[in-house]
């Protein structure tokens, strides 16, 4: 009654229907921090006198083991169709073909992507310098190609700006992306002028689609994990799972 809750009541039984209805529309890392939050809270709960027994003993482990999935790649085949559908005869065409390079032959996050400005790259010496995860710089080599596209977008798609961001908006205010989520939208738009349906969405899955790539060619998985700048070998050993052949 008025919006009050006799919580004496709970028994085992409803803990462990509580979680198990939550863990069928949750992913199970998501619903492994529900039932963190719900121990925390049946401790509470049991100190402040609400019940008197150790719920909190009664709410069940979600499984949620590292490493357990396949990389979510794009093929192969879909990055070729994506990269033929952009029309590079226009400003914002120019702008996404460098931005869609970025991700499938270098393999960048979507934010380090929004981070990058006219002084990352260094034409001289050919190299791009990234600023990734906990604000981490790593120098990557700038292969021709996508230094070319990145050049045809300066020269012919990027607006006239005193930002030094890379990447600008196409319209008014015209500065950097506001965030990753940009990025986000640019790959999904590609994927649909391409005509493709992919299992999974977002930019990352360019990033596995050349970690892939990589290892089909023969790259070892400590080649792959420089380029992709993993701090922990355990973070490129996924790609293994891919390696059907070996």
């Amino acid at each position: 009654v008025n919006g009050s809750v006799d919580l004496s009541g709970l028994c085992a039984a409803d803990v462990v229907g509580f979680v198990r209805r939550q863990a069928t529309r949750l992913s199970q890392a998501r619903a492994k921090c529900a039932t963190i939050a719900l121990r925390s809270f049946l401790r509470y709960l049991r100190y402040r006198g609400e019940i008197a027994l150790d719920l909190a003993a009664a709410v069940p482990t979600v499984p949620n083991w590292s490493m357990t999935g396949i990389p979510r790649a794009i093929s192969a085949d879909h990055v070729r169709a994506v990269l033929a559908s952009c029309r590079r005869d226009t400003a914002v065409g120019c702008r996404d073909y460098a931005i869609l390079m970025l991700l499938a032959r270098l393999g960048l996050r979507a934010g380090e992507i929004v981070a990058l400005t006219l002084d990352s790259i260094d034409w001289e010496l050919g190299c791009l310098t990234v600023v990734g995860k906990g604000g981490q710089r790593s120098q990557l080599p700038l292969p021709a190609e996508v230094g070319e596209v990145i050049a045809d977008y300066l020269q012919r798609g990027r607006p006239r700006s005193g930002y030094r961001t890379l990447f600008l908006r196409a319209n008014a205010p015209i500065r950097g992306f506001g965030s990753q989520t940009s990025i986000g939208s640019i790959v999904r738009a590609a994927i649909t002028r391409a005509g493709i349906e992919t299992s999974h969405g977002g930019s990352h899955q360019f990033r596995h689609a050349l970690a892939c790539e990589m290892l089909r060619h023969g790259a070892t998985l400590t080649e792959i994990g420089s380029l992709l700048r993993h701090r922990h070998p355990k973070t490129t050993g996924i790609y293994a799972k891919v390696d059907f052949a070996a």
